[in-house]
């Protein structure tokens, strides 16, 4: 059956006219499925016994079944692998931060954009994701770390969503959308769209799309190399988005909406941790800068995986990388390392799972 946290508040208009209900009925329904994220339709006190039951026989509520949980042994970050109706797994992460606590939620199951230091694109993509789905993995993990002793989720939310799991969110776009406007919808959670990060290896038309959306989330790209050559060499979807476009389509997201694009960009040992990568990384910038489009560099020490055989770069080498941007006047930070020996690496928990034979 179809997971109800896929409906919007407009289809669950119809659906209950359709079942002969007044329409404030699909506000209730609405709140209860995604403002308070319940479970259970028996939850659902403020509706008929009758309507519960009806419900209940055409959808079900939560999509997903927990597999396993990892946890850091700084309590900071908790990985979570999930089971999908069809069998199929997938996974998403809680991080603790200062500023708040965010999850990192997948789009697909598996990717197919070949990265060739990321485990989710291990034997290739397999499906997309729906908009419940996704959302779930918000609310099954809140309900985790946040449920009191009485079973409701009154000791807090996450602040921040980022979808930069398994999958590429612009290969599953329309999804993606409906999940974002589901999250910041005023009726259920409410979610600000500026504390939703989308995260993409580089698709020109799904970012000038996501531009057109009215939508202010942060776009964040997964650069990882300043030229055409070693990015085609790291990332086999640049073959097909020259970086002139995909840079022309951040300039048009950035002159849009007025939304800052971050460039994420995993050190990876003597593949693009040079000198030279970094001084080209910095005119990169600058030439956007003097076009007016600020800049914001996250450099990531590299997730190993085991099947890639790619190394992250040693300490003094990041550090160096990043004080060359720095005298460039280059707006980096070096993100924070979370969850590295509880399989950090996005798709490398469902890998290890599924004891897939690695085929590339």
């Amino acid at each position: 059956m179809k997971t109800i946290r896929d409906l919007d508040l407009t289809v669950m208009t119809g659906l209950m006219d359709e079942l002969g209900e007044k329409p404030f009925r699909a506000r209730q329904l609405f709140e209860w499925v995604h403002a308070r994220g319940t479970a259970s339709f028996d939850e659902m006190s403020n509706l008929s016994k009758a309507l519960r039951r009806e419900l209940s026989e055409r959808f079900i509520i939560d999509p997903l079944r927990l597999l396993k949980k990892q946890e850091s042994a700084d309590g900071s970050t908790k990985k979570y692998l999930f089971e999908l109706p069809d069998g199929e797994t997938v996974e998403s992460v809680w991080m603790r931060y200062r500023h708040g606590d965010s999850i990192c939620v997948s789009s697909q199951v598996g990717c197919r954009m070949g990265c060739t230091f990321c485990a989710s694109t291990l034997n290739g993509r397999v499906r997309d994701l729906t908009p419940g789905e996704i959302i779930s993995q918000i609310y099954d993990i809140e309900r985790d770390v946040y449920r009191d002793t009485d079973g409701s989720n009154s000791a807090g939310h996450i602040s921040g969503v980022i979808i930069m799991g398994m999958g590429e969110p612009f290969d599953n776009y329309d999804n993606v959308i409906a999940f974002v406007r589901l999250l910041t919808d005023s009726k259920g959670r409410n979610m600000s769209a500026r504390s939703i990060t989308i995260s993409t290896c580089g698709i020109p038309d799904g970012i000038i799309r996501l531009a057109e959306e009215g939508l202010p989330v942060t776009l964040a790209l997964s650069l990882h190399a300043p030229n055409d050559g070693l990015r085609q060499a790291i990332m086999p979807i640049a073959k097909k988005y020259p970086l002139k476009d995909v840079l022309s389509a951040c300039e048009y997201f950035f002159k849009k909406t007025g939304r800052r694009v971050t460039f994420e960009y995993s050190l990876m040992k003597g593949v693009n941790d040079s000198d030279a990568a970094a001084v080209e990384l910095s005119e990169l910038c600058m030439r956007l800068q003097k076009k007016g489009m600020p800049v914001h560099v996250n450099l990531i020490p590299l997730n190993e995986v085991a099947e890639r055989k790619l190394t992250r770069s040693r300490e003094e080498i990041i550090l160096g990388f990043k004080r060359i941007l720095e005298n460039n006047r280059i707006n980096v930070t070096v993100r924070r390392e979370m969850g590295h020996e509880i399989d950090a690496a996005c798709g490398q928990l469902r890998h290890k799972h599924t004891g897939d034979t690695f085929s590339g």
